[in-house]
């Protein structure tokens, strides 16, 4: 079993990545609101300020998408569908991917 963990940057690709995960069988995911901590920083604490014109525009453009695969064998069809689809989180600026152990997890069994 594994913790799916996607960090996107790009928000126009969140309904890409969603529509990917539910072809490949990854369902039950959950979708946040998130901002990094350099726009944190820059927009919040008045010291940082100076970090704005780094950071860009100050709308918290992140989504945050996890999951947990009970298949752990989806993830490269996942990871390869992604690419193909342009969304490589090897290249900078789309955002962080992890797959990562779980060594538990309570969820209710799937109704049949």
């Amino acid at each position: 079993m594994k913790f799916l963990l996607i960090i996107l940057n790009r928000e126009k690709h969140l309904e890409k990545v969603l529509s990917l995960m539910l072809e490949t069988g990854i369902s039950g995911a959950t979708i946040l609101e998130s901002e990094g901590i350099g726009h944190f920083l820059a927009y919040e604490v008045p010291i940082f300020a100076g970090l704005r014109q780094l950071v860009g525009e100050r709308k918290a453009a992140n989504k945050t998408i996890f999951a947990v695969l009970e298949d752990e064998s989806l993830f490269p069809k996942f990871n390869e569908l992604l690419k193909e689809e342009g969304i490589d989180f090897n290249l900078p600026g789309v955002g962080v991917m992890a797959l990562l152990p779980v060594e538990k997890a309570f969820k209710p069994k799937k109704e049949e």
